[in-house]
């Protein structure tokens, strides 16, 4: 299981899924602080008992500051890869009361499906509101969880 949340601010440009979206705000981070990928990545890593996110690809790294989250999940892929893991399927819900996500979540599954080396139908992605309650609803930041299941090769 995984879980990411980065705040929403002016300036930046908002990446959901491996995808840029049309927004008026996007995600603070060292990355491009895609809140679905960190999600995805961090419950890989933990499945396989890897450790997270923060650990193999640190926001002090230089080499990772404005990275794609695309490349982070590959390397993440590969480096489960290393214990003989492969990706079975991915279950992910975005919490975020903007943008509306649903007509995006077919070319974000397209898009992760491709990174991962599986097929799109392993991918579920789900979105929701918090109904305005919180700091996602006060539309200050966007979480995301995801669920995986990895199986031995």
């Amino acid at each position: 299981m995984g879980y990411d949340v980065h705040r929403l601010v002016e300036g930046r440009e908002l990446w959901l899924g491996g995808i840029r979206l049309e927004h008026t705000m996007g995600l603070l981070g060292h990355s491009d602080a895609d809140v679905l990928i960190h999600a995805i990545c961090d419950a890989l890593l933990g499945a396989a008992n890897m450790r997270d996110i923060g650990f193999h690809f640190p926001d002090t790294g230089e080499e990772f500051r404005g990275i794609d989250s695309k490349v982070l999940l590959q390397r993440t892929v590969e480096l489960i890869a290393t214990k003989g893991y492969r990706v079975g399927n991915v279950d992910a819900t975005v919490c975020a009361e903007r943008p509306k996500l649903n007509p995006y979540i077919p070319q974000m599954q397209q898009c992760l499906a491709s990174v991962m080396g599986i097929d799109e139908d392993c991918v579920s992605i789900k979105a929701t509101t918090t109904e305005r309650l919180g700091f996602t609803g006060r539309e200050e930041g966007i979480s995301a969880y995801a669920v995986v299941l990895i199986t031995k090769e």
